[in-house]
């Protein structure tokens, strides 16, 4: 392992799947030494393409006259994205102080890339809030107040009453939610987990990082509606975006 450990060069170069691989089959062990400043590195390039998908995206989507908005019955507009603050590192030990250590891709996502939220309806397919368009908010810099630690508070005091199963922290309503319709459980990460990268859970459980493809290729809207016009504005929003 140690003589092939140039991740960020072989990232970067386009090894992703396997750079991935590797660090996944370390588990937490990616925490030692020899591996740690490496795979952060990594997980920091990785939210750096990230970012730039999602701008690239919410460009794409506004000039196709899309209307963000909230998944309320008034439709109320609201900003898609918003980068980290200035309080982000402090965000990321109160999280680790309550629910311990963090996967390397969720720190690297606090710190670089931010909250997003893309649903919304476009003009040429009203559908497009019920194709489970990208949200990911954990680091509150959306939330009026730049704080959501009220309601990660109450759901970690919620779990450890119980604590019959992992804690997964929220990071999205589930895909009926995001069109207004009464569903299940909000999409999270599973904590604590020391690995690189983490464990996404939806409809299904997968890595982060394959969440993140996944949606991606897909341009933002990974679920199918039946509308015709979601392969027309799917086809032009993931041209050329970067794999993670």
């Amino acid at each position: 392992m140690t003589e092939r450990l140039d991740w960020v060069d072989r990232y970067v170069a386009g090894e992703r799947d396997q750079v991935w691989h590797e660090m996944r089959q370390l588990g937490s062990r990616v925490r030692d030494a020899a591996f740690a400043s490496e795979a952060q590195a990594v997980c920091d390039e990785m939210a750096g393409l990230a970012r730039s998908n999602i701008e690239t995206l919410i460009s794409r989507l506004r000039q196709q006259g899309y209307r963000f908005h909230k998944n309320d019955d008034d439709q109320t507009p609201t900003e898609p994205y918003a980068a980290p603050g200035p309080q982000a590192e402090e965000h990321l030990r109160w999280l680790e102080e309550r629910l311990g250590p963090l996967p390397m891709a969720l720190s690297s996502w606090i710190r670089i890339v931010g909250d997003v939220w893309l649903v919304g309806t476009h003009p040429e397919w009203t559908g497009s809030a019920a194709a489970d368009p990208l949200v990911l908010e954990v680091a509150g810099s959306r939330y009026d107040d730049g704080d959501i630690r009220e309601y990660f508070a109450g759901e970690i005091e919620a779990w450890q009453e119980e604590q019959d199963e992992p804690f997964v922290l929220p990071l999205a309503p589930d895909h009926f939610h995001k069109d207004n319709v009464s569903g299940g459980a909000p999409y999270g990460i599973l904590l604590p987990d020391a690995c690189a990268d983490a464990h996404f859970v939806g409809e299904a459980g997968m890595p982060f990082v394959s969440y993140l493809n996944w949606v991606f290729q897909y341009g933002g809207f990974p679920r199918p509606t039946g509308d015709q016009a979601q392969w027309r504005v799917t086809y032009q929003l993931r041209k050329d975006l970067h794999r993670l």
